[in-house]
């Protein structure tokens, strides 16, 4: 089933710990059933920068939560749901950071990115940013709004699915060798899709040594891979 819930932030400054605005969607059977939205005040400083990329200024947050204040109504809207994000290793780390700097625990989920998902199934198009993505797709978009960035990242994860034949987050995780990103109490993994599966006669005659060196060439290509994505995110036209 094409169930999950589609997440987005946007921070106040640099820092992940500065959330000031989320959005989410719920999508059940590949149709939005709900969406929810809040400005949060981040009780940071914010970067003139930030202010020009999503017009959230601080005097729109003064008298809203703070993130603390907000997570009683936030975590059992995520807690044990398949969240969706796009460059999800962005706004996990806003969640992450912000949980941490309240002491608070972890929620336990499974999550998808669909900059990578779109980067593996559309090998061709170029750029993935969000804004071009929606206008690959036809999808209306105001950028950098939480909820909009939300929607538009739930429309793009279900027109990929449905356009490539999956019926279901597990089914094309399956197929493309998706490992899905993790959230728990004790940490978490990040969302990541092999380039490609290697053989299994290779596999086999590579032998022990072959399989400790994959391992961490595998974690230092997943680190480039994070860190390529984040940069092209922080290009023109997307924070």
């Amino acid at each position: 089933m094409m169930d999950f819930v589609a997440i987005d932030f946007e921070t106040a400054n640099a820092g992940r710990a500065s959330a000031c605005a989320l959005g989410l969607v719920e999508v059940k059977d590949g149709i939005i059933v709900s969406e929810q939205a809040w400005l949060i005040n981040p009780e940071q400083r914010f970067d003139r920068r930030n202010i020009a990329i999503h017009g959230i200024t601080p005097e729109m947050v003064a008298g809203q939560p703070t993130f603390r204040e907000l997570w009683p109504v936030i975590e059992p809207l995520i807690h044990g749901k398949n969240i969706v994000a796009h460059n999800a290793s962005f706004d996990m780390s806003v969640l992450r950071y912000g949980l941490d700097q309240c002491s608070l625990p972890y929620p336990s989920f499974q999550y998808w990115c669909t900059y990578l998902l779109a980067k593996k199934m559309l090998a061709d198009l170029g750029s993935y940013r969000l804004n071009i993505l929606a206008e690959y797709f036809g999808i209306p978009l105001r950028h950098h709004d939480a909820l909009e960035d939300a929607r538009t990242a739930a429309v793009i994860l279900v027109k990929l699915a449905e356009r490539f034949g999956h019926s279901g987050l597990l089914a094309l995780a399956e197929d493309l060798g998706c490992r899905i990103g993790t959230l728990h109490a004790g940490g978490y993994t990040p969302f990541s899709i092999p380039a490609r599966k290697p053989s299994r006669s290779k596999a086999k005659t590579g032998g022990n040594k072959s399989a400790a060196v994959s391992a961490e060439s595998a974690e230092a290509l997943l680190q480039k891979a994070e860190t390529a994505a984040a940069r092209e995110m922080l290009g023109p036209g997307k924070e």
